[in-house]
């Protein structure tokens, strides 16, 4: 595991597995959906520990505070030692708001 001082957001992102793929990552910090410590970050904005980062993804947003910084992919059991989550708790699925419940035959014809 390679351990340094600072990263970019997109790379540590992927790194403590937030994101699929790096690609991904980098996609949604050019799209704003990504903060660090309150202000929009580009793809290349270095993270270092102590940093707060949220990220927003379909429904849900994830609230994380540095703890390490790392640019090589880990398993998620080292990866969750990277970061503390704060990320409020999901909604629950009974609560999540049905879309398009109606009786057969009452659309359009």
């Amino acid at each position: 595991m390679a351990e340094v001082t600072h990263a970019r957001v997109d790379a540590w992102c992927w790194a403590v597995r937030l994101f699929a793929t790096r690609s991904a990552a980098g996609a949604a910090c050019r799209a704003g959906h990504v903060r660090v410590n309150g202000e929009r970050a580009k793809p290349a904005t270095m993270v270092v520990p102590g940093d707060e980062v949220h990220v927003r993804g379909g429904e849900r947003e994830r609230i994380v505070v540095v703890q390490r910084t790392i640019v090589k992919r880990v398993g998620a059991p080292v990866a969750v030692t990277c970061y503390l989550d704060r990320s409020p708790a999901p909604v629950p699925r009974e609560q999540a708001v049905v879309a398009g419940v109606r009786d057969r035959g009452a659309g359009r014809p």
